[in-house]
């Protein structure tokens, strides 16, 4: 219901059932793709404003981030030989098939990925990609122009691994790089993609794979490529006892030394996992802001262990989630893993861990995490990244507090997205995505390349 013309275009998001947001029981106010004025209970926006939508059967978040995944993985959900394995077998199982990737299975997987998340509420996107077989050395531009094509925001991170069998890591050679190439591509990627601006819907990160799968000189200059670039760093640590062990017996040193020593700890890294940290290790992170991000389904399905998040987040680090890939969440659902975030860390910490807290690591956690100031919270002056849901389904009948029941009773899509102030999802349906021929283009992308491996 259009009240007024008033020019250039401001909508106000009136009254919802509930809003993550202080004093904005009243609903929000965008213009263009920022959030101008949050409205308190009962009183009218003092913006002249051109659109209303009546938010009285929704509950508005900000939109979720997702600070790890790995994209490529929608590729291989649920295979069979990779089943009921710890970390180190399931890799060893997988990496053989992801060394057949090829340039439009990566394209279908970003896109469908993108797509998944966009329909659970998540806005914007951290990926790593690390492998880059001879078939897929421009993996970072095929991403590019999926995410592009998606309308989400993107933190997209070069992954790298240097270090193969043959040199006592984990990954067979045919998935690993030489190291000049690696940095090579990285600054071309960081110079051609990379957008620091405020509202930037494409970032750039260097992310050498984990300790296991590249060497210290590796970590050493993507670090100092990070520094001249002003980009962030990202990894795999303490994901597993098997890899603070590898870390002892190759380097001499624990997972936190070992980051230390190749001059990753700092403000400027976020490491996906951080399960295997002792007291002191927890400080020294803390210390240093190096961010965290946590991903709850895949540690219990490869049964890595819990993340201390209660002990990180008080000692100083950043703490966010993440989906992690879809090969070990066999998901890429945000809004499930907020809530699997809140009972895991309640397995751990007690009845006292609130969805509040949940959903604090899911916005403002994961925004810091990723360096970002401009998206993870409805303010004034932030990115209009917008979540809405709707409380309709049987599961919800008989709730009374609507912030807790989306987690509580189990939401699992959003109603409409809204991205920089545009709609990328309107009652369930993604704007512009015949989802059809995704499916089909997705579903024999996957197949090719689970049978490459037995031709």
């Amino acid at each position: 219901m259009a009240l007024n013309t008033s020019s250039p275009h401001i909508i106000w998001f009136k009254n919802p059932l509930a809003i993550l947001a202080n004093n904005a029981e009243g609903g929000l106010v965008i213009e263009g793709q920022k959030i101008i004025e949050l409205v308190p209970q009962g009183q009218q926006p003092t913006h002249a404003y051109s659109e209303v939508m009546e938010c009285s059967d929704l509950v508005i978040l900000p939109g979720l981030i997702n600070g790890h995944h790995h994209f490529y993985q929608t590729l291989t959900r649920a295979l069979p030989q990779a089943l009921n394995k710890p970390l180190f077998g399931w890799l060893q199982s997988l990496y053989p098939v992801w060394a057949g990737l090829e340039p439009d299975m990566l394209y279908q997987a970003t896109r469908l990925a993108l797509a998944e998340l966009l329909l659970s509420g998540c806005t914007s996107a951290a990926d790593h990609h690390y492998l880059f077989p001879e078939a897929l050395t421009e993996a970072m531009d095929i991403q590019a122009e999926a995410a592009a094509s998606m309308g989400v925001r993107m933190t997209m991170t070069r992954g790298s691994m240097s270090l193969g069998t043959d040199d006592g890591g984990l990954p067979p050679q045919n998935t690993v790089q030489h190291e000049d190439i690696i940095l090579a591509d990285s600054e071309r990627v960081i110079k051609r993609y990379h957008n620091a601006a405020e509202g930037s819907m494409l970032q750039v990160a260097l992310a050498p794979c984990s300790p296991f799968s590249v060497t210290p000189e590796l970590m050493r200059h993507s670090a100092q490529l990070a520094l001249q670039h002003k980009v962030m760093l990202h990894t795999h640590l303490a994901e597993t006892i098997d890899e603070e062990n590898f870390c002892v017996q190759r380097f001499g040193l624990r997972t936190v030394d070992y980051l230390d020593s190749v001059g990753w700890l700092g403000p400027q890294t976020w490491l996906a996992h951080g399960i295997h940290f002792n007291t002191d290790e927890i400080q020294r992170l803390g210390a240093a802001g190096t961010g965290i991000c946590h991903c709850p389904t895949s540690n219990m399905m490869l049964a890595s262990g819990i993340a201390p998040v209660q002990e990180l987040e008080a000692a100083g680090c950043p703490v966010g989630i993440g989906v992690d890939g879809s090969a070990s969440n066999d998901g890429s659902n945000m809004i499930q893993e907020v809530r699997q975030a809140l009972y895991l860390q309640r397995l751990k910490y007690g009845a006292q861990v609130s969805h509040f807290d949940a959903y604090r690591w899911a916005t403002e956690g994961s925004a810091k995490m990723l360096g970002r100031s401009d998206i993870g919270s409805l303010v004034v002056g932030k990115q209009a990244d917008i979540a809405f849901f709707k409380l309709d389904e049987m599961r919800f009948s008989g709730s009374h507090d609507p912030l807790a029941a989306l987690l509580l009773c189990g939401a699992h899509k959003a109603e409409h997205v809204m991205v920089a102030g545009r709609w990328r999802v309107k009652k369930g349906l993604i704007e512009g995505l015949d989802v059809s021929p995704l499916l089909q283009q997705h579903g024999a992308a996957a197949k090719a390349l689970a049978t490459k491996i037995s031709r």
